[in-house]
């Protein structure tokens, strides 16, 4: 059983241990039943993100976190995660939180977009948003971030 986990700062404006990370994406991927995987965690700035954004997938802004699944085997979880460290930095000022803690919630929420959650409707944003409370409880304990309709209950 393993989930190899290949992660990148290009932007290292925000500090999150990568052990963090592994943590974060191994946890997520055994509980929806990936007991193998390879999943790819880029953090990137707000050019970046929206470079991407643009290019894969028509919306010409800035984005918190994009995800994608490319998982062609059944055996093997495969998927990449991009997240915005500026995006982390400047939601996590104005809310008075940990940057890290924002960058995390946003790791989390596009592991369980890889794993197939999703939140294009009430219902299944709701369900979304227990999963990133739950996933954020149990990597960091209580964090203000989970605390607001982002993950809360009410979202």
């Amino acid at each position: 059983m393993t989930i190899k986990t290949e992660i990148h700062f290009a932007c290292k404006s925000v500090k999150l241990p990568k052990k963090t990370i592994q943590e974060a994406v191994s946890k997520i991927a055994l509980d929806y039943g990936w007991p193998n995987g390879e999943i790819s965690i880029a953090i990137v700035d707000d050019v970046e993100i929206h470079r991407v954004n643009r290019e894969y997938l028509q919306h010409d802004y800035p984005t918190d976190v994009i995800s994608f699944d490319t998982t062609e085997r059944d055996e093997l979880l495969e998927g990449e995660v991009i997240a915005s460290g500026e995006t982390a930095e400047r939601v996590a000022a104005e809310n008075g939180w940990k940057s890290s803690d924002e960058l995390l919630l946003y790791i989390v929420h596009g592991m369980l977009h890889v794993v197939g959650l999703d939140d294009t409707t009430a219902k299944k944003a709701k369900e979304m948003r227990q999963a990133e409370r739950h996933y954020m409880e149990a990597l960091l304990g209580q964090t203000p971030v989970c605390q607001t309709p982002v993950c809360g209950e009410d979202a």
